[in-house]
């Protein structure tokens, strides 16, 4: 094993482009060497750079995350060369912008494979070498609409419903052994990023998140401090907010609205790039896509609930503090 640098170790799958690689560059500015897991070399080896940039060290291992021997063989090897995992987080998925009927099995068990088990198997990984030591951090990424699915994305949907489902009790056993590791989730809104010129398109015009579209530089910010700070679960977007909020407390009108709105909302007539279907082999192979996607002109770099969720904290020790003090004063002038 790698001898211990005094740094901290944390694992991204799929952080190559997007969410992921935003995550990688979050992670390496503050301290942390990085171990990334993806599909493309091209993007690899510039998300190690990045790390490398920063003065961390870096090992960027080829993972197709729906292969759980691969997946434990990475950690395996990360353990090897950089030290002891200390955080672990999932990210990777491929998914496509089609309605059910026009998917085929073998496109639907791919996305599951990837999405929903990449997950679970590097879950499992994180768990074999973080129980026995008491210690760690597991970040299961998710998205609003693991609680509120939408049209053309039934396979990304019911993978993310899945990911919450099993994150769920794997914090309830890990809370009856009275286990030190904690297993975290994070709901991401729409975000800005490559995926929408590599998903499987089977509709007529370019696929676009569903807008407000945010910056994927917020849900990194947000993942390092649920490394540093874990909790149960974290909303990032305003757009999550109240797309979670509107499924618990109507969600026959949130079927009407999205019947009405949810197809057209998903496509542009913008002449934007297309790179191809990732489903099968990356699309990062011999270009390095990046963070960002083709929408930074419609992208908000800030958000009121994530900014309320990075000072959760600090709010509630204000509130007390301040109730206490009116409770003092009034006592006083009793």
């Amino acid at each position: 094993m790698a001898a211990n640098s005094g740094r901290k170790v944390v694992v991204v799958t799929g952080g190559t482009a997007g969410v992921g690689r935003a995550t990688v560059r979050e992670f390496a500015q503050h301290g942390y060497d990085v171990a990334v897991l993806a599909r493309g070399r091209a993007g690899l080896e510039e998300a190690v750079k990045d790390v490398q940039a920063a003065g961390g060290k870096s090992v960027g291992i080829p993972t197709d995350v729906a292969d759980n021997d691969a997946v434990e063989a990475a950690a395996g090897q990360v353990e090897r060369e950089l030290g002891e995992i200390d955080v672990w987080v999932n990210v990777a998925f491929v998914g496509a912008l089609a309605f059910f009927w026009d998917t085929t099995p073998e496109e639907y068990r791919t996305m599951t494979d990837i999405t929903y088990m990449g997950q679970v198997n590097g879950t499992r990984a994180a768990l074999e070498r973080m129980r026995p030591r008491d210690h760690g951090v597991i970040i299961n990424v998710c998205s609003a609409m693991s609680y509120r699915s939408i049209p053309l994305q039934s396979a990304y949907c019911g993978a993310k419903h899945a990911v919450k489902g099993f994150t769920e009790s794997i914090i309830t056993e890990l809370m009856h052994e009275k286990s030190k590791v904690k297993i975290c989730m994070i709901q991401l809104p729409g975000l800005n990023t490559p995926q929408f010129n590599w998903n499987l398109n089977k509709m007529p015009e370019h696929p676009m998140p569903v807008a407000p579209i945010f910056q994927p530089e917020l849900p990194a910010k947000g993942i390092l401090f649920l490394a540093e700070h874990p909790r149960r679960n974290m909303w990032i977007g305003i757009s999550t907010a109240y797309t979670i909020l509107g499924e618990r407390l109507a969600p026959k009108l949130a079927d009407f609205y999205l019947a009405r709105t949810g197809v057209s909302g998903q496509q542009t007539n913008q002449d934007l790039p297309r790179l191809g279907s990732n489903l099968n082999q990356p699309s990062d192979e011999d270009a390095d896509q990046g963070a960002h996607g083709p929408f930074d002109d419609k992208a908000h770099a800030k958000d009121p609930v994530t900014w309320l969720s990075l000072h959760r904290r600090e709010i509630l020790s204000g509130i007390v503090a301040t109730a206490l003090t009116g409770l003092v004063a009034s006592r006083a002038r009793a």
